[in-house]
């Protein structure tokens, strides 16, 4: 009998297979950058160049920004994926 209960316990115990996934990036890290600032028709030469340098600059920080970042995760992505 006591065979028996030790032999149901025993199987009663068995692992499940766990399976690991990468996790997913959130989605305000996957936005696009914002869009940049038109020219309007009748400008200044001065508020041309204005305008001209913000978009620049916004434009090469959001790229570096998102370019290093994506590079990072899927870098780590493929690192992961290597050790299953």
């Amino acid at each position: 009998m006591r065979y028996l209960l030790l032999l149901l316990l025993l199987t009663g115990c068995s692992t499940v297979p766990v399976v690991q996934k990468f996790p997913e990036a959130p989605k305000e890290l996957l936005e696009q950058c914002m869009q940049l600032k038109e020219v309007p028709g009748d400008v200044h030469l001065s508020n041309l160049t204005k305008i001209v340098v913000e978009n620049y600059t916004e434009y090469h920080l959001c790229e570096n920004k998102v370019s290093a970042w994506q590079s990072w995760y899927n870098q780590q992505k493929k690192i992961f994926e290597e050790f299953k």
